[in-house]
């Protein structure tokens, strides 16, 4: 029995898919649920598992464009498993053919060089001195190989400096559809909102002390660590019910405001950055928002994340922080109408109490777009995050730690 493989639909409203790589060959026989594919979609890259044992025939390559539903591979069910691994005798004669080939293959009669060749001419010599480039880095049509005038007028200079004998080559790649989306995306962003940032700085002190006093009972009791994006988290939450309109978008002539705080977090995954959205963040006590937290990014990073846990969210936050960046920009997360950057957190003198103190410090960057997002809320809103995140036992905890970590 031949069974077609069709496309499975990845998530609502899309239609299309890219074969980023085929993860078997034509002819190979194939095991039921054996990953066959990686497929891009503008969302996500996912795996196409094979639907049956037996053995396929591919009916697309590798970077075609293919709508959903559409054929992509045959399995041949009544096929059964041979013995040994089918794949390495044809792997071999393959390679032994291409032995063959390249014995067969003429081989390029090398030019006779002399003692003039690579060498130039006055002329020659004065040009190629003006352009900044070696004799010898350029073929001479003369005599016995001599650079002639012509050939230093012809000759153009490499890119930055004159060739050291070290590596020069380069690749091409396709752009999977997922990142050219992602381009797309940026590029309409930048385009079509008014994007603005406004940075704040806050002091990590009392969020340090609390996880050097609670993070041991927090892990043995919840089995997730107290990490800083439940407190980020949870101090966006708040900020969102004091500035609804951070919480909303743009939809036409219309302004959409949610009473809900879905949260997108931005995770670096094996296929570039994916940000799954936490739902009903508001719900979420410490405790929920690490264990979620944790497994979206467990799920992303094993390539196991599906469109619709990436669709959705009211609000971004993203942390470069994990890379070592200081400050930045973050870039609105479309349809969105802000996103909070986090940066890495750097021991830095500051001011308290009229006394130069050493303090962990983190500067926060909200970027938003001021069609809807006036100054006023946008400063407010970060400095209502900043705030709560450097009072987290008041304004996050209800001033019972013990209770909102669940102890």
């Amino acid at each position: 029995m031949i069974l077609e493989m069709k496309v499975p639909s990845p998530g609502e409203s899309i239609t299309e898919v890219e074969i980023a790589e085929w993860l078997v060959q034509d002819g190979d026989y194939v095991e039921k649920d054996q990953a066959i594919a990686e497929v891009d979609s503008d969302k996500a890259t996912l795996e196409l598992p094979a639907e049956e044992s037996g053995i396929i025939t591919l009916k697309a390559e590798e970077g075609d464009a293919v709508a959903v539903g559409q054929v992509v591979c045959l399995i041949d069910t009544s096929a059964t498993k041979p013995s040994g691994d089918s794949s390495s005798a044809p792997a071999t004669e393959t390679k032994k053919e291409e032995v063959k080939e390249e014995k067969k293959a003429p081989q390029p009669v090398q030019a006779k060089e002399t003692y003039a060749s690579g060498t130039a001419s006055p002329a020659a010599k004065k040009i190629l001195a003006e352009k900044g480039i070696e004799a010898g880095a350029v073929s001479g049509t003369g005599k016995d190989g001599r650079v002639t005038k012509e050939d230093a007028v012809k000759a153009v200079p490499s890119m930055g400096t004159p060739t050291t004998g070290g590596k020069r080559g380069e690749s091409r790649k396709k752009l999977s559809m997922l990142r050219r989306k992602v381009a797309e995306r940026l590029v309409s962003v930048k385009n079509e909102t008014a994007m603005l940032t406004t940075f704040n700085e806050v002091d990590m002190s009392p969020i340090f002390e609390l996880r050097k006093q609670y993070k041991e009972e927090f892990k043995s009791k919840h089995g997730v660590g107290l990490g800083f994006m439940s407190f980020f988290t949870l101090a966006v939450v708040r900020a969102l019910e004091i500035y609804p309109s951070v919480n909303s978008m743009i939809d036409g002539k219309e302004m959409i405001s949610y009473d809900f705080s879905d949260i997108s977090i931005a995770v670096s995954g094996p296929k570039g950055l994916m940000v799954p959205v936490i739902r009903n963040a508001e719900n979420l006590s410490f405790r929920g928002v690490e264990a979620e937290v944790k497994r979206l990014a467990i799920r992303a990073r094993e390539g196991e994340i599906t469109v619709d846990e990436m669709t959705g969210g009211t609000f971004t936050i993203t942390n470069g922080g994990v890379f070592g960046s200081m400050l930045s920009t973050p870039i609105i997360n479309p349809p969105q109408s802000a996103i909070l950057g986090m940066h890495n957190i750097v021991e830095r003198p500051v001011v308290k109490d009229g006394q130069i103190v050493v303090a962990p410090i983190m500067y926060v960057a909200l970027s938003y777009d001021h069609r809807i997002i006036d100054g006023k809320e946008s400063v407010g809103f970060l400095v209502a995050v900043k705030e709560a995140l450097e009072n987290p036992a008041e304004l996050l905890m209800d001033n019972n730690v013990t209770k909102a970590l669940e102890l």
